[in-house]
């Protein structure tokens, strides 16, 4: 009797068991996915990369803040829906130009900020003093140089604003007068550094020049795009919704674009295929191969206008002396790093800018594989098969595909050059102050660019740029990018540029790696997401398909 109750109760007990686990496998199974969900409601889930450092335009220096603008502000000229990386209306519904030089914009009538307030040409006039304000700290602040006496009013050398090439001709004009001709401005506006900014809901919270106050917290920060933030949760998600006073708003598909940060390639990717993404800011290298072949339908690579590379700190020994970084240059195999590693039809770098950066400019040919010069230039510099030299850090953000690359680099450095050589990972935030304050030795970077003309990559390597961070100097390079912007023959601005380029990198402050294609996954029912050669994207014109 005893044994056949144990036997009952064992039988029961396992009945049990397996009904719970078909329960939850169907509760599982039939659990509608995140993306599902936010399909119906027109939400669109986009990984970003990392954390945000900062919701200001103008004190932002990285991509995963330049996708959340495109969604929250919007500049003179907007990416084009049909075409991101042309030049369509934005916050100006057209503008003219006299030789490339004077520009006027006339702005969009129906203009608002997000709380209703109307978006006037004397907001830009505003957004351009905070911006060009050395006490503000722009790192961008070189980008408005091409304005007439913008770099003079920065370095102090003027302090009459007015001067400045800015002017609110009335409540719906504005005119930028530049120091040279600039064919290329209306791309260049494109960048949030150009943004307009509400001086009303700045100064609320305080002063102009002051940095990271409370105007960029959801219920607090304004702006002009066709979304506005609706919550900013701290590693877990920025959620924009509709903005109702977008000039264009009839335009807009979405109800709202949110961006997770998810600094884990391999995180990313078990989101996406979890149904807990649309769209991933990349894919773990080793899976490329496998989702190109197999998965068509969720790949996508893309060429990009971006430079994979490493900064040197020049400041620092022994890396102050050019022959050590020349000799670290040479040491890297940029061709076994494409074929072996990337496998996403990247090109190894033989100089900083990308092909394509401007009609007619090839960049130069300087980078390559050289071991044995590389070696030689290591002894020259006192360190005879790497002896006595120091060992030092590698400092990357946190990516599994940096620290593959890293490892790569440290690898061939030790196998070409016998140097010790460590790698050091930081996030997102703590991996920006290190390059501003220049704790760092050797530091990957990478650079897309802001707009169609090499100056986009060769003008922050100008003395005292807030992009620079390598303490590199060289006051015959300043006076050529300086020349460059005065000089309206598109041939000889080009060869001005090159030879620029060519000093630079003789000198190795930086030094190329890649020129990029980005690689990522796509849900199929994601439409008009197009490419970009600037990653620009116009989330108006893209649309969920239920």
């Amino acid at each position: 009797m005893i044994a056949a109750m144990r036997w009952f109760v064992r039988a029961f007990l396992l009945v049990v068991f397996l009904v719970g686990v078909v329960w939850f496998n169907h509760v599982r199974t039939n659990r509608p996915r995140r993306i599902d969900i936010a399909t119906r409601e027109g939400i669109l889930l986009v990984g970003n990369g990392t954390e945000p450092a900062t919701l200001d335009p103008q004190l932002a220096t990285g991509q995963p803040e330049h996708h959340i603008f495109h969604a929250i502000f919007e500049g003179l000229v907007a990416p084009a829906p049909d075409n991101p990386d042309a030049d369509g209306p934005g916050a100006a519904a057209s503008w003219t130009h006299e030789n490339f030089t004077t520009w006027t914009f006339k702005l969009q009538p129906n203009g608002k900020w997000s709380d209703g307030t109307p978006v006037t040409a004397g907001d830009f006039v505003y957004a351009y003093e905070r911006m060009l304000t050395a006490k503000f700290g722009a790192d961008y602040a070189n980008m408005l140089f091409p304005m007439l006496n913008a770099e003079a009013f920065y370095t102090g050398k003027i302090t009459d604003f007015s001067q400045v090439g800015v002017k609110a001709l009335d409540a719906l004009t504005l005119q930028i007068t530049l120091a040279g001709p600039a064919p290329y401005l209306p791309s260049m506006l494109k960048h949030y550094s150009w943004f307009p900014v509400p001086r009303h809901a700045i100064e609320k919270f305080g002063n102009m020049t002051d940095r990271n106050t409370r105007w960029t917290r959801p219920g607090n920060l304004v702006g002009n795009g066709p979304f506005m933030l609706k919550s900013w949760r701290i590693n877990q998600s920025v959620e924009t919704i509709r903005n109702p006073y977008y000039w264009d708003a009839a335009s807009v598909k979405l109800n709202g674009v949110t961006f997770i940060p998810i600094s884990s390639d391999t995180t990313e990717e078990r989101a996406f295929l979890d149904g807990q993404l649309h769209v991933t800011q990349t894919l773990p290298l080793a899976k490329i191969p496998g989702y190109r072949e197999t998965r068509p339908d969720f790949y996508r690579d893309e060429p990009l206008l971006s430079t994979y590379f490493y900064r040197i700190n020049t400041t620092r020994k022994p890396f102050d002396n050019p022959k050590v970084r020349r000799a670290l240059a040479l040491a890297i195999d940029r061709e076994s790093i494409c074929r072996n590693i990337l496998r996403a039809g990247q090109k190894p770098a033989t100089g900083l800018t990308p092909p394509g950066c401007g009609i007619g400019y090839q960049p130069p040919d300087v980078m390559h594989f050289d071991p044995n010069e590389a070696r030689k230039l290591l002894a020259e510099a006192g360190f005879p098969d790497g002896k006595s030299m120091p060992t030092f850090d590698i400092l990357i953000n946190t990516n599994e595909a940096h620290r593959t690359i890293a490892e790569a680099v440290q690898s061939m450095w030790k196998e070409n050059l016998h140097i010790p050589v460590r790698v050091l990972n930081q996030d997102w935030g703590v991996y920006l102050e290190s390059q501003r304050k220049l704790d760092y030795d050797v530091c990957r970077a990478g650079w897309v660019g802001d707009y169609l003309d090499p100056s986009t990559f060769l003008a922050l390597w100008k003395t005292g740029d807030g992009n620079n961070n390598t303490g590199w100097s060289s006051p015959r390079y300043d006076a050529l990018l300086s020349e460059s912007f005065l000089e309206g023959d598109p041939v000889k601005r080009f060869a001005i540029l090159h030879e620029a380029e060519t000093l630079m990198l003789e000198e190795v402050p930086i030094i190329p790696i890649y020129w990029y294609v980005r690689s990522f996954l796509v849900q199929p029912n994601v439409k008009g997401l197009l490419p970009s050669l600037l990653e620009h994207r116009c989330y108006k014109a893209v649309e969920l398909v239920p």
